[in-house]
């Protein structure tokens, strides 16, 4: 049975023409031929010039993903075995691989599913429908190509818990694929040893795109008094505490975050010098300006305030909260480290909320550094969406 062909309207699919790999409801004129959602389709463009293959889904906004644009190709176990054998071959020249991203969907060519080696486990989250079909096989196509390299995967734990499934008309769903394992796993990170908890941690149980930026902070912290906000396991406070600091004090709101860092700590055996709260972020600056409190460096590393183009309004006055409130906390010539993860926090947006902050708090910031996700969370120039985490680190300058 021939495929289903979706014609695009005249004048749309911008972002598909400009190389990228999402058809939006709104953009498709018509679709001939029968196609169940999750099933692949060609895609043309209003005068029948062919874009390439994808799969469709009614249900969401995001009808076509795109897996080819060539129409010859055969959406079959090579075709997904080049993909992830590209993806790990990328890996190996640009990052430490021993814990890291292997697959991070459309800057993959692989639209909606990412996985997480965590040591010798894989952690994974399939987001569409198209790709459940998948799934199974990019799992045994990636233990395939890491065994060429002597890596025996000895578990997969799925987080398809994520609630943009229900987007996709799909349950969200977690558990073994496979044979069960201890999900607490032991990885190591820039020198910094961590349990990683893959069943209940956040999203795939640790943040690895934070792991470039979290050794750019080792070295500002020797000797100082160091304060991390939304530590969630602990990871600046420990690389922070590596770096030599004096005292490190780490928040969050989570009383698992905090109990799996406390047990970081002690892992790390700098238990002595880092302290971790379970408290409100939002409510301890405030009182710790009232206290008079100072710090070498504050580091802010919130959760994404927004995860649409409808609350950009509310996450920027999130962000220039919170980024007021750490600037008051650093003592003159001392450092602040802040970040953004949402990708509709635009890097202009986001310079220009800090800028705002550091106005109100009549601080003068001279900028450090300013990074992105690591390496192996790439950013897709045709797929803006791969852009999302936005790192600055400042010296807050006093008057002079």
């Amino acid at each position: 049975m021939s495929e289903a062909i979706v014609t695009l309207k005249k004048g749309l699919g911008r972002t598909l023409k400009s190389g990228g790999l999402w058809v939006f409801d709104n953009e498709i004129d018509t679709v001939t031929g029968h196609a169940d959602d999750g099933d692949m389709v060609i895609v043309k463009d209003f005068d029948g010039y062919p874009m390439g293959r994808g799969y469709i889904n009614r249900k969401s906004k995001i009808t076509v993903r795109m897996m080819s644009r060539h129409l010859d190709a055969d959406i079959n176990r090579d075709f997904i075995y080049k993909r992830v054998k590209e993806a790990w071959i990328y890996r190996k020249k640009v990052i430490d691989t021993s814990s890291c991203r292997v697959i991070f969907g459309e800057a993959d060519f692989l639209p909606g599913i990412v996985v997480d080696k965590f040591s010798d486990v894989l952690v994974v989250q399939s987001l569409t429908l198209g790709i459940e079909r998948f799934k199974l096989m990019i799992i045994d196509c990636l233990k395939e190509v890491l065994a060429q390299d002597g890596i025996a995967i000895r578990g997969v734990y799925e987080r398809s818990d994520a609630k943009v499934r229900l987007n996709e008309g799909m349950e969200r769903v977690k558990g073994f694929i496979g044979e069960p394992f201890d999900t607490n796993v032991a990885i190591e990170e820039n020198g910094v040893h961590y349990i990683v908890d893959v069943k209940d941690g956040q999203k795939t149980g640790f943040f690895l795109d934070q792991k470039c930026n979290r050794q750019a902070i080792q070295r500002l912290c020797k000797d100082a008094q160091v304060l991390d906000c939304f530590t969630h396991t602990g990871s600046f406070a420990l690389n922070a505490a590596l770096g030599g600091a004096a005292s490190v004090i780490g928040v969050d709101a989570s009383r698992l975050a905090v109990d799996q860092a406390r047990a970081n700590a002690r892992l790390n055996g700098v238990q002595d010098r880092v302290q971790f709260l379970r408290e409100d972020v939002f409510e301890l600056l405030p009182a710790y300006e009232k206290e008079g409190r100072k710090f070498d460096v504050v580091i802010l590393d919130p959760p994404a305030f927004t995860k649409s183009r409808n609350s950009v309004k509310n996450a920027v006055r999130g962000y220039r909260e919170i980024n007021l409130r750490g600037l008051k906390l650093v003592r003159d010539g001392g450092f602040l480290v802040t970040c953004s993860c949402s990708h509709f926090m635009t890097y202009e947006l986001f310079t220009e909320t800090i800028n705002q902050a550091a106005n109100n708090a009549h601080k003068r910031l001279r900028q450090v550094e300013f990074k992105t996700q690591a390496p192996d969370h790439p950013i897709l120039w045709a797929a803006s969406e791969s852009y999302y985490l936005k790192f600055y680190i400042f010296q807050v300058c006093g008057e002079y």
